[in-house]
C-alpha cells in the first residue's frame, strides 16, 4: 500500500521508510515558526527550567505579526520581552514590526517556506503552507518543547481526500470555497463526517488555481480542526519556487495506491458567493441570503486573505469608487513586500482614495481587533480568518466572512453585495 503525500513528508521527518495513521513519530522539523504572542512566555518557561539554549538557532523563526504598533503597556512589554529573547538564544530568523509581514504569509511568497516542507508551528492557521505543497502542525503551547528538543511526539494523522470538480464561474474566489468546504464538515454537514485532526487532501479540477488561491483553500478548514489541508503543487506553483525558493526542494505526491479515510466530491463549478454567518466560516450560506445587509466596518486581508493578488482584486472594484458614508474600510497587507508594490503600482493611491485605511503589513484586524476593532451594535464584513464573537475586539458586534470581492464592493455599496454586480469585477476574473 502506498502513502499520501503528507504521509511521505512525516516519514521523511521522521527517518522512516513508512509511517501509516496512528502511527507516533517525532518528526525533525526543517523550520519552527512562531509568532510574536507566545515566544515570550515560551522563554520564561525555558528559564525557569534553567534551559537556556534552543535546539538549533537556525531553524528557529522569530515573527513579530500580532502587534505591529504597541497600542497597550503589555505589548511594548512583550516586544520589548521578545527581542531579548532573540538575542539570547540567536535567533538569526527574527523578523520584528516592518521587516515580514503576516507569518502565514511572507514566508510562502519569499520562498523561505518550499514544497515538501515539514514544520512546526505555534498557530492553527499554519495549514496555509499546504497551498505550496508543505506540511506545518501546530504544537500550541508545546512549543517549549519544541524548542529545547527539537522534536514533540506527533501522531500520523488519517486523510481524507476531497476532489473538486467544474471551473469555478467569475465572482466566485477560492475564500467561497472554503466556507463551502467549512461548512461540509461541521457537525451534520453535507460531507458527513467531521474532519478533526485529519489531513484534508485536495485533488482534481486544481490547475485553475494559482498559489494565492490556494493558499486561500487552506483557510476555513483550518476552523474545523483539520491538522493539515494539502494541495499538490501545479507546474505553476513549482515554477514559482524555481524562481523564488531560498532552498532546494522537491514537491511531494500521493502514491496512486495510497489509503484514504474517504473519499469525497464537490462540484466547485456550481458555487455561487458566499457569506459565513456569526461564529465562523463553517456558517456559510449564499450571499443572496444576506444581500443587502446594511454594514459598518470592512476588512480586506488576514492569513486567509492577505496575499498580493487579494490586493489586486480588491485595488479592481475600489478604482474609481468611494467607500460608502459610515463604513470604515481597512485594507492590510500580508507582507512587507506588498506593501512596497502598492507604493510602486500606484495601488496604494486606489485604496486611498477610495478612502480607505491602509494598515502595517500583519494580522490586523483579525487579531482580536488590536487595529481597527467594532463598537457593540456594528455590523462587519471582512475577509478575516474567522469570526466569533469579539474576533474584532467588541462581542457584542455583528461579523461576517466573504471574499476579497465580496468586502470590496459591500463597502462601495454600503451594504452586503454580490461582486457579481460589479462589471470591474466580473472582467477581472480570478485574479490569478
Amino acid at each position: 500500500m502506498g502513502m499520501t503525500a503528507v504521509e511521505k513528508i512525516l516519514a521523511r521527518a521522521s527517518g522512516k521508510d513508512v509511517v501509516k495513521p496512528d502511527d507516533i513519530i517525532f518528526p525533525n522539523p526543517d523550520m519552527v515558526i512562531i509568532h510574536d504572542g507566545l515566544v515570550a512566555a515560551a522563554k520564561e518557561e525555558m528559564d525557569e527550567l534553567g534551559i537556556d539554549e534552543v535546539f538549533d538557532p537556525d531553524r528557529i523563526f522569530f515573527v513579530t505579526d500580532h502587534d505591529v504598533i504597541y497600542t497597550n503597556p503589555r505589548a511594548v512589554e512583550r516586544g520589548f520581552k521578545n527581542r531579548i529573547a532573540a538575542k539570547e538564544w540567536g535567533i538569526k530568523n527574527f523578523y520584528d514590526a516592518g521587516q515580514g509581514g503576516h507569518g502565514h504569509i511572507f514566508p510562502l511568497e519569499r520562498g523561505i517556506v518550499v514544497p515538501g516542507m515539514f514544520m512546526f508551528d505555534n498557530d492553527r492557521h499554519c495549514t496555509n503552507v499546504g497551498g505550496a505543497g508543505a506540511v506545518a502542525f501546530r504544537i500550541g503551547h508545546e512549543v517549549s518543547t519544541v524548542l529545547a528538543t527539537g522534536t514533540v511526539w506527533t501522531q500520523v494523522p488519517k486523510t481524507v481526500r476531497l476532489t473538486f470538480k467544474g471551473t469555478l464561474q467569475a465572482g466566485v474566489y477560492a475564500r467561497d470555497i472554503g466556507f463551502v468546504m467549512a461548512s461540509g464538515f461541521k457537525k451534520g454537514g453535507f460531507f458527513g463526517m467531521g474532519i478533526d485532526y485529519r489531513v484534508l487532501e485536495l485533488a482534481g479540477d486544481l490547475d485553475q488555481f494559482s498559489l494565492d488561491q490556494r493558499v486561500a483553500l487552506t483557510s476555513s478548514p483550518t476552523e474545523m480542526r483539520a491538522i493539515s489541508i494539502y494541495v499538490p503543487p501545479s507546474a505553476a506553483v513549482r515554477a514559482y519556487y524555481d524562481k523564488h525558493a531560498q532552498r532546494p526542494y522537491e514537491a511531494v505526491y500521493s502514491d496512486p495506491d495510497a489509503e484514504y479515510e474517504a473519499e469525497l466530491e464537490l462540484d466547485i463549478g456550481a458555487l455561487e458567493p458566499q457569506v459565513a454567518l456569526m461564529g465562523g466560516p463553517q456558517n456559510a450560506t449564499p450571499l443572496k441570503d444576506v444581500a443587502g445587509k446594511r454594514i459598518d466596518h470592512a476588512f480586506i486581508g488576514s492569513c486567509g486573505s492577505g496575499m498580493w493578488e487579494d490586493l489586486e482584486i480588491a485595488a479592481a472594484a475600489l478604482k474609481g469608487n468611494k467607500i460608502a458614508d459610515g463604513v470604515r474600510l481597512f485594507v492590510v497587507p500580508g507582507t512587507q513586500d506588498s506593501t512596497k508594490r502598492l507604493q510602486e503600482t500606484g495601488m496604494m493611491g486606489i485604496f486611498l482614495d477610495a478612502g480607505a485605511f491602509v494598515l502595517p503589513a500583519s494580522c490586523g484586524v483579525c487579531a482580536s481587533g488590536r487595529l481597527g476593532p467594532t463598537h457593540a451594535g456594528e455590523v462587519s464584513i471582512s475577509t478575516a480568518a474567522s469570526n466569533q464573537a469579539g474576533r474584532f475586539g467588541n462581542p457584542d458586534s455583528e461579523l461576517f466572512l466573504g471574499s476579497p470581492a465580496t468586502v470590496a464592493v459591500s463597502a462601495i455599496r454600503g451594504e452586503i453585495t454580490d461582486p457579481r454586480t460589479f462589471d470591474s469585477i466580473v472582467q477581472f476574473g480570478q485574479g490569478s
